[in-house]
Order: C-alpha cells, then sequence, then structure tokens
C-alpha cells in the first residue's frame, strides 16, 4: 500500500530540508546539541502553531501521541523540559531566516518594480502574562508590540521586528530597510519629519495624516468639486520643530482634507503632488488591510498564551506564528479555486496529523451511495418473512 503523508507534511514541504539545515549550520543553531534538533523544534512550534495548543504540557502530549507520524516529517517525539530550554536560547536568526525563505517563494503575489509596491506601516500590541518583566509596560500589565511594513495588494508581511510595547513606532520604523520608489501608507503614530525626508529622499511616495493642530503655510488651493474632498492644497510644513531645532522636512507636501462622516474630516498628507486627490484618499484606506491581517493572525494562530516567558520564547512564538501565515498562504496559491486563508486554517486544524493531502481538504472524495441489497440474504430470509 502507498504511503500518505500527513496535512502537516504537506503544509511544511514547501520549505527545502537543505535550505533549512544551511541556516542551521550558518548559526550554529545544533551546535552541541543532543536531543532536541532545530527542525524537530520548528515542527513542534508549527504544530502548535495551526493546531491551537494552549500549553508547552499539552504541546508535549499531544505530540507524543503522533509519535509515528513525526518520523516521517523527519522530526522526533519532544520532551517538555527540552523544548522549553531550545526555545529560550536557539538563535532567532534561524527562523527569521525561514520567513525569509518562504517570502521568496510568494514573491509572484509581489509587484514587480517599485514604483509599484505599496507598503503600510503599522504595529499592533500583543498582552502577555505576568511573568514577563521584560516587556513592562506598567505597574499592571506587560505587552509585546510587532511592527510590520505590509504589502496589501499581496496580503503578505514584506518585514516585521518584535519589540516591548513601550518602544514607540517611529524607532522601529527607522530601522527598517526602505525600498526605493514604492509607496508608504501609515498613521500619525510615525509623526516624524525626519523619516518623511527619509522616505523622500529614496524617491518614495508617502501618505499619511496630519495631527489637527499642526499649523502648515498655505502656498496653492487646487480646485475640487468632489464633494468628499474638502480641500486639497500645496502647503509648506512649518520650518523649525523647536526654537533651535530646523524641520528636515523643507520640500512643499500637498493637503487633502476628505470628509469621513458630517461631523469628522481627515487632514492628509503626501510628497505626490499630481496624483488625483480621490487617489490619496483611496491610498490611506488602504490602512485597513493591515488591521485585518493583525485581527486574523490573532484570531487563527496562537499568540495570545504562550509557551514561554522570557523575550526569546515569545519573540520566537510569535515569529512561528508569521511563519505558519506565510505556509497557509502557499498552500492557499497552489491550488486553484481555494477556500479563504480562514476556511483553509480550520480544515488543516482539524486534520492536521490525518493522512490526506491538502487537495483532499479542499476538494474531499464523494461519499459511497447506499450498499445494494444482498438477493442471497433476501432469498435466506424469505421463509420467515409473513
Amino acid at each position: 500500500m502507498q504511503h500518505q503523508n500527513t496535512v502537516l507534511h504537506g503544509l511544511i514541504k514547501v520549505l527545502p530540508r537543505w535550505r533549512f539545515e544551511a541556516l542551521v549550520r550558518q548559526h550554529g543553531a545544533d551546535h552541541r546539541v543532543r536531543t532536541l534538533s532545530t527542525w524537530s523544534q520548528l515542527v513542534a512550534l508549527l504544530y502548535a502553531q495551526l493546531a491551537g495548543s494552549g500549553s508547552l504540557r499539552e504541546l508535549v502530549a499531544t505530540l507524543a501521541s503522533h509519535g509515528n507520524l513525526l518520523y516521517h516529517l523527519g522530526a522526533h517525539v519532544v520532551r517538555r523540559s527540552t523544548l522549553a530550554d531550545a526555545n529560550a536560547t536557539r538563535p532567532l536568526a534561524v527562523f527569521h531566516g525561514v520567513f525569509a525563505l518562504l517570502l521568496r517563494q510568494l514573491q509572484p503575489r509581489l509587484a514587480d518594480q517599485a514604483k509599484d509596491a505599496l507598503r503600510v506601516l503599522d504595529a499592533s500590541v500583543i498582552k502577555l502574562g505576568a511573568l514577563a518583566s521584560w516587556a513592562r509596560f506598567s505597574d499592571a500589565s506587560t505587552a509585546a508590540k510587532v511592527h510590520v511594513v505590509f504589502d496589501p495588494k499581496a496580503a503578505l508581511p514584506t518585514y516585521f521586528a518584535i519589540t516591548a510595547a513601550k518602544v514607540n513606532d517611529i524607532v522601529e520604523a527607522k530601522k527598517m530597510p526602505i525600498e526605493a520608489g514604492a509607496t508608504y501608507v501609515f498613521d500619525k503614530g510615525y509623526y516624524d519629519f525626519g523619516f518623511w525626508a527619509a522616505l523622500d529622499a529614496k524617491g518614495c511616495r508617502f501618505v499619511t495624516r496630519l495631527k489637527t493642530n499642526s499649523p502648515v503655510t498655505i502656498l496653492a488651493e487646487r480646485p475640487t468639486d468632489d464633494p468628499v474632498i474638502r480641500a486639497d492644497r500645496s502647503v509648506q510644513l512649518n520650518g523649525r520643530l523647536a526654537s533651535n531645532r530646523r524641520n528636515p522636512y523643507q520640500a512643499p507636501v500637498r493637503e487633502v482634507v476628505v470628509q469621513i462622516d458630517p461631523q469628522r474630516t481627515l487632514r492628509l498628507v503626501t510628497n505626490d503632488l499630481d496624483a488625483p486627490a480621490r487617489e490619496i484618499a483611496a491610498l490611506y484606506q488602504t490602512r485597513w488591510q493591515i488591521e485585518l491581517f493583525f485581527r486574523w493572525v490573532k484570531q487563527n494562530l496562537k499568540i495570545k498564551k504562550f509557551l514561554g516567558t522570557s523575550e526569546h520564547a515569545i519573540k520566537l512564538q510569535i515569529i512561528t506564528a508569521l511563519i505558519a501565515y506565510l505556509l497557509l498562504r502557499l498552500a492557499q496559491d497552489a491550488w486553484p479555486a481555494a477556500p479563504s486563508l480562514q476556511q483553509l486554517a480550520r480544515l488543516a486544524r482539524a486534520n492536521l496529523m490525518h493522512k490526506k493531502t491538502i487537495a483532499d481538504l479542499l476538494h474531499p472524495p464523494p461519499r459511497p451511495g447506499p450498499r445494494p441489497a444482498n438477493p442471497q440474504l433476501a432469498m435466506d430470509l424469505s421463509h420467515v418473512l409473513p
């Protein structure tokens, strides 16, 4: 009988094992490791994400019940203390490398040219347990923050960083690589004229919001007959940020005031002086896509309960959640007429260690019809029937 692999195997097989082992050797992740390889650790953490394991104890017990199936994944049953130690010490660079490898396979989804690329910046706070002292936010709470650069057209994160929640969004934004010529959209969390100037210097277009109390000098009014666009004008930002500090962004910008409801307007600002005002408003509206991404990850993957409390272990679990998201995206792309990503995640969770292919999940075989009557049985029972 032909061997049939599990659904988990079907999801993970898109990650070339030899490339993973090259990452392990590059970062010395398996140096002096005797019992739990980094590959087995990755398989265990991905199982926790996709199956929704609520604790380290539950994860280890469940994996132990599937020991024979782990063999075909090239992994082994893990011990709780060994996995906890690995999560607290193994190099995060290996898992960052896995994310990059999978994202490269999804490259066809991304724009071919930088000038067509759209990137949305935002960050999301993840509450942690009381023992995560490294992420102390206040006397009563601890939290981490995931900073993401998101492609709303491809529905993919292209860059991420994980910090304590008290780290300001703009601090991490200034560390991210800038794609020359791309369009960047972000909210007031990135209100920094120096950051805007850096984007402009790279030939990037940006769209963001002006604060309600931000003074500007109006250079020219543009005519508009669109009832949604209340104002469209070229403006100059304040020349100085403070009495002794010069504004690093001196070029003229454009202010577009958008009516979003009868009581509220948005003051948008962009360095694009030519595009229609409606286009600028539509670009800012794409910010909603990254909010949907954060909501999906929190609802469908495992980043509300953590398997460890150290900074290393928590970051590792969040990275693994993003890797799981890419694996599901790759599975969805591989099959025409695949269901929604949420439906695929639910099917995978229910069948993760079943011996099925991804195709079986998406297109289950038809149910067999009723069995035909047995004429011989009917003849044998004829003498007892009334």
